[in-house]
């Protein structure tokens, strides 16, 4: 608001000696985001992995083993034995397996918007340009 004041004032002041003003509107182009959301599928190779299917069989082996009374080491030899049943038992396969997730994409469009003004005019045989908002 203050620039529109002063360029009132020197055109004002200097209306006699001021010629040939112009104003000039600027636009600048902005491009705006717009989000989606899409659910995108791909096929993943997945490996066999036993080793969770082993692992619950250490852990009850262990438990088990623990329980034997007059065994020394019994836990130890009931997780290795229950690991290995467990490896054994495993129904993990490797292959493929389609897996989905939602991704967010974006439509882009390019607008044009108002930017900013200028006045140009001359004044004693000098050139001025000022540059404000409307």
């Amino acid at each position: 608001m203050r620039k529109l004041y002063t360029i009132g004032l020197i055109l004002w002041s200097s209306s006699a000696f001021a010629e040939d003003a112009t104003v000039q509107d600027h636009y600048k182009t902005v491009i705006n985001k717009k989000p989606y959301q899409v659910e995108v599928c791909q096929d993943v190779t997945t490996s066999g992995d036993k080793t969770a299917d082993m692992l619950k069989g250490a852990i009850i082996g262990g438990a088990i083993g623990n329980n034997i009374k007059g065994e020394n080491n019994g836990g130890a030899i009931g997780a290795i034995l229950g690991g290995m049943l467990g490896h054994a038992n495993s129904s993990a396969t490797g292959g493929t397996k389609t897996r989905c997730q939602v991704e967010t994409r974006y439509n882009e469009e390019s607008v044009e918007v108002y930017s900013h003004s200028t006045i140009t005019f001359y004044s004693e045989g000098r050139r001025y340009t000022l540059r404000f908002s409307k």
